[in-house]
């Protein structure tokens, strides 16, 4: 059953938390063989209830106002899995780190690690206006078997962010828990790669071995841990 104070509450929150711009993203919810999608425009922070469409899974009906590419990707993921919500949206930290990922993102925070576990990163060619037919129809081809593998979120590289819930609050506390650990890990990135400060003395002080001369045979073992 449509429930417009679920859909009003999600987009306030989305828009509040900067996970949305004025008239970006898009918010469904499933309904039996029916979904409910804002319209192309909608303003997540100020919906109102004629924002909002009930289009069929099996694609008939009336789909005047809804982007045709976010209708693709939303309805194409109620076919391949079983969840009753997907949350699109444009997180900052997780757009960064999208584009210099070519597979995945490790959320290295321990909530992260459990409710996400991993975030695949897919690429989809965009334009300037935005996603393309092309683009489009890659999210379709490739978008659905990521969810329907068990992941629950993921980013399309230097683009946004899918969520996928059986619920429209557990689709948007995946969005913020992605975000969350993205911002996470590229702080991590900017701590751990600042150049530390030397000492006085340090700066100074020279070995008293040429540079071709040192201690033989050590090596140095790192362990990466890949995989959900």
């Amino acid at each position: 059953m449509f429930n417009f104070q679920e859909f009003d509450q999600a987009g306030k929150d989305l828009y509040m938390l900067g996970l949305v711009d004025t008239c970006g993203g898009s918010v469904s919810v499933r309904n039996g063989e029916r979904f409910y999608i804002t319209k192309k425009g909608a303003m997540l922070g100020h919906l109102r209830e004629a924002d909002i469409v009930e289009i069929s899974i099996a694609g008939e009906g009336n789909t005047e106002g809804v982007d045709p590419g976010e209708l693709q990707v939303h309805r194409a993921i109620y076919v391949e899995t079983n969840f009753n919500s997907v949350v699109h949206a444009f997180p900052p930290y997780g757009i960064a780190l999208s584009i210099s990922t070519e597979n995945k993102i490790m959320p290295q925070d321990m909530r992260g690690q459990a409710v996400l576990r991993s975030i695949p990163v897919v690429r989809a060619r965009v334009n300037s206006a935005g996603r393309d037919k092309m683009a489009s129809e890659e999210l379709v081809r490739f978008l659905p078997p990521v969810f329907k593998s068990g992941y629950v979120a993921a980013l399309v590289k230097e683009y946004g962010s899918f969520t996928a819930g059986s619920g429209l609050f557990e689709a948007l506390q995946f969005t913020t828990c992605l975000e969350s650990s993205c911002k996470i890990l590229a702080i991590s990135k900017s701590l751990t790669g600042a150049e530390k400060p030397r000492r006085p003395e340090q700066q100074v002080r020279r070995s008293a071995l040429p540079p071709s001369i040192g201690v033989m045979g050590r090596s140095r073992d790192s362990k990466r841990g890949f995989g959900r």
